[in-house]
């Protein structure tokens, strides 16, 4: 088949083109609120550390999405609007990443913060341009507290070629979940600071079973990336399936900075069997320095999980999890995971001994699917981590949340 290609088309002939119908402005546009409950407990159990960090906060999210004006190029507009309230925050147990600091070294009584976002549509391919909230191999905004982490900066999507997404863009900002003011990015666990971020990649879908990925990213005078990925799913009949995912990145400096050199490899191996799903992954850290990603951000690491990244330098560091959803037997909505991750083989600066670290999780969440509570989320997250050169903690999260669709 003869390919076909509309933005190129529409970008060389422009007028030339006869109108390409795009979703209209108002009529396609949605806008949502999300409440959030969220209790947060971490007791830190090494000998020295303070004692816990505990609060209780709700949350609201105002999402609002135009759809796109008429014409061969499409405008549109998006805004998320964020307030968070404390409801709860004893003396000296702040941090806990829900709330603000104040100056007393506790935690604000709310705080609230607005995203905007211009958009531009041709043909299957967009770019936004403000506020960005969005996960990619390279780069993904953070969601594990009350409100969301977002960017600021312009993100391009195309998808002109059957099976081929493309992505990149540019972030010159970061406003942290508890944060209201967007600041420069700093390196996680390398330091230094940066006012740009510069990445780009995309995925081809080889087959119906196979994805290959490559995307590359540059933290302005700080570190470089390459990551490479691969996925493929086999069927294996009657409900069955085994999913592969590979993971090779290779880092090192950027400008000025000091030498920088990072190799990183993952591999999780996801075998379903109806409701059931039994995986095993592996990571390992070579080179001089730790897994390099923009500080509060999320890193695409198989070995990244509610605490920890298993990314220090060096590092080797193993996985189990098992899913069961709870459909499968007549209960949709209910959902469960537990998993156990062991790191070891870590350089510790000022020590001859390896280091070693584990991580134990568990989640249990429910959706009410019908009726006059549908949509209403509870989840409850534990975690357990022993470290011979880290924290020891123990923690769990209460997350009580309901979408209501506005139009």
């Amino acid at each position: 088949m003869k390919p076909h290609y509309p933005l190129a088309s529409a970008l060389l002939l422009g007028g030339g083109l006869p109108s390409i119908a795009h979703a209209d402005f108002i009529a396609d546009s949605k806008a949502s609120v999300e409440m959030r409950n969220f209790y947060f407990n971490r007791d830190f159990r090494q000998s020295g550390a303070r004692d816990k960090a505990e609060e209780w906060a709700q949350g609201f999210l105002l999402r609002m999405e135009s759809g796109y004006t008429e014409g061969t190029v499409g405008f549109g507009i998006d805004a998320l609007g964020m307030l968070g309230v404390k409801l709860d925050s004893g003396d000296g147990t702040a941090g806990s990443g829900l709330l603000p600091a104040d100056r007393s070294g506790g935690s604000q009584d709310e705080y609230s913060k607005l995203g905007l976002t211009a958009k531009v549509k041709v043909s299957n391919s967009t770019l936004k341009a403000g506020a960005l909230h969005f996960r990619s191999p390279i780069v993904s905004a953070n969601d594990s507290r009350l409100l969301p982490q977002t960017f600021q900066g312009a993100l391009l999507n195309v998808q002109e070629i059957d099976n081929l997404t493309l992505q990149g863009g540019k972030i010159n900002r970061i406003k942290a979940n508890s944060s209201t003011d967007y600041t420069e990015m700093t390196g996680n666990r390398i330091g230094g600071s940066s006012d740009s971020f510069v990445f780009g990649g995309g995925e081809y879908k080889l087959t119906p079973q196979l994805t290959a990925g490559l995307h590359y990213g540059t933290l302005e005078d700080i570190y470089q990336q390459y990551y490479g990925t691969l996925v493929h799913v086999l069927p294996l009949g009657d409900g069955q399936s085994l999913k592969t995912d590979l993971r090779y990145s290779q880092s090192r400096e950027d400008g000025n900075f000091r030498d920088l050199d990072n190799k990183a490899f993952g591999a999780m191996f996801t075998y379903s069997l109806g409701g059931h799903a039994v995986g095993a992954g592996y990571q390992r850290m070579s080179g001089d320095d730790p897994f390099p990603y923009i500080a509060s951000s999320d890193p695409f690491l198989v070995n990244f999980v509610q605490i920890n990244d298993f990314a220090n330098v060096e590092e080797r560091s193993w996985q189990v999890r098992y899913d069961y959803n709870f459909a499968s037997i007549g209960i949709p909505g209910l959902t469960f995971m537990t998993r156990y991750i062991s790191g070891d083989n870590v350089e510790v600066a000022g020590r001859s001994s390896e280091g070693k670290e584990w991580e134990r999780n568990t989640d249990i969440a429910y959706v009410v699917q019908n009726g006059p509570l549908k949509n209403l989320g509870l989840k409850w997250r534990n975690a357990t981590v022993r470290s011979n050169f880290g924290n020891d903690l123990d923690e769990n999260r209460l997350i009580l949340s309901y979408t209501l669709a506005l139009w």
